[in-house]
């Protein structure tokens, strides 16, 4: 079993992955930028980093696991930990390099250094694009200068003949100026005049009296904001398995519910469900701290 390529899957869908007892890979989103100095031009990424803090286990990765495996959660978590093992031997002497997630080092503090790959693009929305170079226009000096008109030096006549066309010219400019501009101002006016002669008329044909009016009514509208952090409980091949522990945790007084079925075919159910991240983490904390390590969050958009 490769770690790497499970990691690399669950990038794609989740803003954090943890490897227990290791440490955790860490996604924020950029916005598209250029770089002024290549002009390179890049599309909107996952910026990718890696936090050894992150160590607690979430049961994302040994879930997502078991399900592709077709293993129990404990075989999984159990390869997990022996990959761990692995890396955290193989890390004293040389760099641990992951496929196309990047390079994991000690620095002299014995602490972990990672620096990601360059070539992959974590963000599903970008998928296919890259980067590509524009070109820059340049403007030769030569191509100002023959606008504008040498003044030749010590010849009176020669310069009071410039001086006089220098002003004629600032004159002519200025008449066209202000000529286009009325020009632009009486086609807006003859514009908006046509435009309220229409909307006149548009009144004039569907005005019409109603002689018992109905009272006005106010309705004030709330949108509920969508649940997309999910703390799961598990998943079931037996949809009456499922329906049996939702009702069992309904009981013990969760929120719980059956959210739907995965891609696998199997039945997920929930303790609850949040629109805000940082109280569904809460509640998964509590979870795990008072009633099992098995639950995990699945974020679903």
């Amino acid at each position: 079993m490769k770690l790497t390529n499970y990691i690399k899957d669950l990038l794609y869908r989740y803003d954090c992955v943890i490897i227990p007892d290791f440490g955790g890979f860490v996604t924020k989103r950029i916005g598209a930028k250029i770089d002024e100095n290549t002009h390179r031009f890049f599309p909107p990424s996952k910026q990718l980093s890696f936090n050894g803090n992150l160590k607690n286990n979430d049961g994302l990765l040994a879930n997502y696991i078991a399900s592709v495996e077709n293993i129990s959660f404990e075989k999984a978590s159990n390869a997990i930990a022996l990959c761990v093992i692995k890396w955290q031997n193989e890390i004293q002497t040389k760099p641990i390099i992951l496929d196309s997630i990047g390079i994991l080092t000690l620095n002299e503090n014995r602490q972990i250094i990672f620096e990601p790959t360059k070539s992959i693009n974590f963000l599903i929305e970008s998928f296919g694009l890259s980067f590509f170079e524009t070109s820059t226009a340049n403007r030769h000096q030569s191509e100002v200068k023959k606008f504008v008109p040498e003044v030749p030096k010590n010849d009176k006549k020669t310069i009071h003949a410039f001086i006089k066309y220098a002003a004629s010219a600032a004159i002519l400019l200025t008449l066209g100026v202000a000529t286009y501009s009325n020009y632009q101002e009486n086609s807006q006016k003859e514009l908006l005049t046509k435009q309220q002669k229409s909307l006149e008329k548009k009144i004039q044909t569907a005005t019409f009296v109603i002689s018992n009016p109905l009272p006005t009514i106010e309705l004030t509208v709330v949108k509920e904001l969508e649940k997309n952090f999910h703390v799961v409980a598990g998943a079931f091949q037996n949809p009456e398995n499922a329906n049996r522990k939702m009702n069992r945790l309904i009981k013990e007084g969760h929120d719980a519910k059956i959210l739907g079925v995965n891609k696998w075919g199997l039945t997920q159910v929930v303790y609850a469900s949040f629109s805000d991240k940082n109280e569904a983490i809460n509640y998964l904390y509590k979870i795990q701290k008072t009633v099992t390590q098995d639950a995990w969050l699945l974020i679903k958009k």
